[in-house]
């Protein structure tokens, strides 16, 4: 049996901005580099043993056309000045062969900084709730980072966000993030 566990992934973002909707979501992939190939989104594991590549060295492995699975993020307004962003958050345990988790968080109104920490804080949250681990989900992020990280279970987090303000003359601002297999 053919089984369809990625070995390798890499993150990518992208902003576009056009007129029309789907042109600036067209522009977006463009500056994330994944425009030319056909996107099929999936939930949110993280493979066991999956290593993460970059963008440049995934482009090795694909060719136009292909069929490619990812978790994917997106935003987009025509409101002038109106700030999106759309984020992906990573979780990897310590134990290589089981599975963390992608989170996806697209929002308005949040910097990069917040929407992003916020997509690898649900990322996170949902791992430490796996693995067992005990926490206090009212405490703020930094506090459970520090107590994930303690566990010893958790081994890496982080998150790739794009965040745009809306184009001032009303053009569709689109922004893209994702996390792209390699099988």
């Amino acid at each position: 049996m053919n089984e369809m566990v990625p070995k390798q992934v890499f993150f990518t973002k992208g902003v576009g901005k056009h007129k029309h909707k789907l042109q600036s979501f067209e522009l977006a992939l463009r500056k994330a580099c994944i425009e030319k190939f056909n996107l099929v989104r999936v939930s949110s594991i993280f493979p066991p043993q999956c290593r993460i590549i970059t963008k440049e060295q995934g482009a090795l492995f694909m060719k136009p056309g292909q069929v490619v699975f990812c978790v994917m993020s997106e935003n987009a307004t025509n409101e002038p000045n109106r700030m999106i962003s759309a984020s992906i958050g990573m979780a990897v345990p310590a134990e290589k062969d089981h599975y963390g988790y992608l989170s996806e968080h697209h929002a308005y109104g949040e910097t990069e900084e917040k929407s992003g920490d916020y997509a690898e804080d649900l990322a996170a949250t949902m791992l430490a709730s796996t693995l067992g681990i005990e926490f206090d989900p009212e405490k703020n992020y930094d506090e459970r980072k520090e107590i994930y990280r303690m566990s010893g279970k958790i081994v890496k987090t982080r998150n790739i966000t794009q965040a745009a303000r809306g184009d001032k003359n009303g053009l569709w601002t689109t922004v893209v993030a994702a996390a792209v297999f390699i099988l």
